[in-house]
């Protein structure tokens, strides 16, 4: 068995809230020199491992304890009970700009900030022009940072702490401040990370990220610990948490939205529009078949699918809107299809979610998780593995010293 990268046990952490401060000599002496306060737990008695290895998410409203609970992992608070262990080099990047001096220029802050991670100056030597490249300021490198964007702050932030070659890198939501291009970077970065059996620890409000990057989380509430596992498990819980009108039918399907139009069935049919009698062969023409009832008349609205294997990874979405399939209204019940040509899913088993929403898509009438179920089998082409497939041919190219036999 491997160590955990970080272990935490019944740790809790609480700070003093002041409603009213001794601001004089008087006030002190008439309040015997007590200030109004009280306590506020911002954790309570958290247990969690955090596997070698693993990009781990934490998750949670405000005010939830991420991110304390990430600045003591950092040792930049410790906590007032328990213990938190991590085998191996840390690096933090918790705050835009952390452990930057403004009044000095982006190289000597690369040293200064390099220094404080636990770098020595030749280290920082080898590794500068690859820090300097990756964070994308070289044009700024000599400039005060005090005149730097957010955004180049981020970067050149990160660049240092990823540089540092930690073995547990803690990152808290600064990425959000990141261009696409950056994001992407970052992305590529965790990857290799995981590649190298590095472990990730992220705090970060973007679902769609976390779904991409992690693959165990913890969800937070209140201080205390609600669910820790499965990436794609702890953050469907953690989601549903926030819906208020989120319905669990009698079947076990998931399903929310405000109910003006609802998603009745979703049919996987074949090209000639009648069911799969068994499983669907990779490469067949699929016809995904959404039933709806529009209570009202509801003007402009978007139909929707979305596939996930049955891991949970994010496979493919399709909507009216972006394929410009404009509906001028729904008013009672109806059927609207999407067909696939050659569907190219590997073989295994998918779950597909329909949706209603509104032109805008933020308004859902109704969403309903695992509407259908696709059970891909052996078809034309036939690849050795993974969750598609490509096509891809083989050959020898003209003018090569070997050919087919």
């Amino acid at each position: 068995m491997t160590d955990p990268a970080v272990a935490v046990d019944r740790v809790s952490k609480k700070f003093r809230i002041y409603h009213e401060r001794n601001q004089t000599l008087k006030s002190a002496v008439m309040r015997r020199r007590r200030s109004v306060h009280e306590d506020f737990w911002a954790l309570k008695d958290v247990s969690l491992e955090i596997p070698t290895g693993s990009t781990f998410a934490l998750v949670g409203d405000n005010g939830s304890g991420k991110s304390t609970l990430l600045k003591c992992m950092a040792q930049i608070l410790y906590p007032n009970s328990g213990t938190i262990t991590a085998n191996g080099r840390l690096a933090a990047l918790l705050e835009v700009g952390s452990g930057f001096h403004p009044e000095l220029s982006g190289r000597d802050n690369v040293y200064l900030n390099g220094s404080i991670l636990g770098m020595t100056r030749p280290e920082i030597d080898r590794k500068f022009d690859e820090i300097v490249d990756f964070s994308g300021v070289e044009e700024f490198i000599d400039q005060p940072v005090k005149n730097y964007s957010s955004g180049m702050y981020v970067r050149l932030g990160f660049s240092v702490a990823i540089n540092v070659d930690p073995e547990i890198l803690l990152v808290d939501e600064v990425l959000a401040v990141g261009d696409a291009g950056f994001q992407e970077k970052c992305s590529e970065k965790f990857a290799q990370f995981r590649r190298e059996g590095r472990t990730v620890v992220v705090v970060s409000h973007s679902m769609p990220q976390l779904r991409n990057m992690a693959d165990h989380a913890a969800w937070l509430e209140h201080g205390q610990l609600k669910e820790v596992g499965p990436a794609k498990a702890v953050l469907e819980q953690y989601l549903d948490s926030t819906r208020a009108d989120i319905r669990i039918e009698a079947d076990g399907r998931v399903r929310w939205g405000s109910g003006e139009a609802v998603v009745d069935a979703v049919e996987v049919l074949d090209g000639n529009g009648s069911p799969f009698t068994d499983v669907v062969p990779t490469g067949s023409t699929v016809i995904l078949r959404l039933h709806y009832t529009a209570k009202e008349r509801i003007d402009n609205p978007v139909f929707g699918f979305s596939v996930e294997a049955g891991d949970g990874t994010y496979m493919w979405g399709n909507n009216t809107r972006d394929l410009e399939f404009p509906v001028e209204y729904i008013e009672g019940p109806g059927v609207v299809d999407l067909t696939i040509p050659a569907i190219p899913l590997a073989v295994g088993e998918f779950l597909v979610h329909g949706s209603v929403v509104d032109s805008t898509t933020q308004h859902v009438f109704d969403y309903v998780r695992d509407s259908a179920r696709v059970h891909i089998g052996r078809g034309e082409p036939f690849e050795s593995g993974g969750y598609i497939t490509m096509g891809g041919q083989w050959r020898f190219p003209l003018g090569s010293a070997r050919g087919r036999l």
